[in-house]
């Protein structure tokens, strides 16, 4: 007898995950890192339980399971996941759940036209009586007469049903939710990303994340001339941001001493690339106290004349840590596709200045030279400067907005 009860929520979440399945004899930390992250990620639903299942993890939560579902698909290192929905484990139990769960989906399929469907099952309950082929023919016998419209196509079906056979507990699931890929949070280290109001640094500083680096930020601010509304601006980015890893500290740091200083003594041309000498300086010294061993950037090769190649030179120059910039070779459309999909662009394009803007050149150098960068600072006291503006920066713990 075909079962009419509806499907009720899912019971659980199975999530999959891909280059993390690569990692060899190191494959353990990461996946132990993973199942932190998710703990974290849920902590705003309430408690889960994470299971490790041969290249899989199961995630069980008594309540608001697609809440649960829904957070997940923010945490780097699952390629993707699926709700699904628990019986015993017994042939027509699984058969009856099995339709339900594949009425439940077909609604959202448009209401005519074939449907390219099979069944895909896993067996680690050796125990049960069918194996992983004889139980997908035996539930595609019991659900597709009542389905005239599903057709079996065994590559790339539009419809999967599939079905994990577990010694306590039988699962069934068909939706496919796509999770951000890459690696999970901390396990390659720590970054300080220097965070402008703009759409490119968030950009880097989620792709940075998604290779498995925890990520910090830094600010500059420059009051007077920026006021308070782009400081709110910066901490609502990494609110955002806040979603992708455990926690986040975001350092703002005074910055309208070394800009006047630069005004006042510097070539004018050279000002923008002796700003950015200067905060690279800074950002390095946070950095070092906070444990990262690299700063993270939003500069892209060739986008404005700071970002040529002879004044990235100069800039990188002053810093000393390694600088990472994700976004190297993307032109501004990938750019902003990115931004969109994080949640990031809208806040970013907010007509705030930010301190970049403060006293800029007329005509500022292109292709600026080390030397001149050196003999220009060797007027600005340069150490006094930095001492003073890492002294007067503010920490801010920052927490997701979800």
């Amino acid at each position: 007898m075909t079962s009419t009860a509806a499907i009720g929520a899912p019971e659980m979440v199975l999530i999959r995950y891909g280059e993390l399945a690569l990692k060899g004899k190191n494959r353990g930390s990461f996946e132990q890192a993973l199942m932190r992250n998710i703990h974290a990620a849920t902590r705003c639903v309430g408690e889960v339980r994470v299971e490790r299942r041969r290249g899989r993890m199961a995630v069980f939560s008594e309540r608001r399971v697609m809440d649960v579902a829904r957070r997940l698909q923010d945490v780097f290192g699952i390629k993707s996941l699926s709700p699904a929905w628990g019986c015993a484990v017994d042939p027509e139990e699984i058969a009856d759940l099995a339709r339900r769960v594949l009425a439940d989906a077909l609604a959202d399929f448009p209401p005519e036209g074939p449907i390219t469907f099979r069944v895909s099952s896993s067996r680690a309950e050796k125990r049960f009586p069918l194996n992983s082929m004889e139980l997908d023919r035996f539930i595609a016998e019991r659900v597709l007469p009542d389905h005239e419209r599903l057709e079996v196509h065994l590559d790339a079906p539009a419809l999967s049903l599939g079905i994990d056979v577990r010694p306590e507990r039988a699962y069934v699931f068909v939706r496919r939710l796509p999770g951000p890929g890459g690696l999970p949070v901390s396990t390659l280290g720590r970054g300080m990303c220097l965070l402008s109001g703009g759409i490119d640094s968030p950009v880097a500083a989620w792709l940075a994340m998604k290779r498995g680096c925890r990520v910090a930020y830094v600010s500059f601010h420059s009051p007077p001339y920026i006021g308070e509304r782009s400081k709110k601006k910066v901490r609502d980015l990494v609110r955002v941001l806040a979603r992708f890893q455990p926690t986040s500290r975001l350092f703002v740091a005074p910055f309208t001493e070394v800009q006047t200083t630069i005004r006042d003594r510097a070539p004018e041309p050279y000002r923008t690339v002796l700003y950015r000498r200067m905060m690279q300086r800074i950002a390095t010294r946070l950095a070092r106290r906070e444990k990262c061993g690299a700063l993270i950037t939003g500069e892209s090769l060739g986008q404005v004349a700071s970002q040529t190649l002879e004044n990235l030179t100069c800039i990188e120059a002053a810093a000393d840590l390694p600088v990472l910039r994700p976004l190297v070779t993307f032109d501004k459309e990938e750019a902003i596709d990115l931004a969109r999909k994080i949640g990031t662009f809208d806040i970013s394009t907010r007509p705030e200045p930010d301190c970049c803007t403060v006293f800029m050149p007329g005509r500022p150098v292109i292709r600026g030279h080390l030397a001149a960068c050196e003999e220009a600072e060797a007027t600005l006291e340069v150490e006094n400067l930095v001492k003073r503006a890492v002294r007067g920066t503010e920490k801010l713990e920052i927490e997701s907005d979800v």
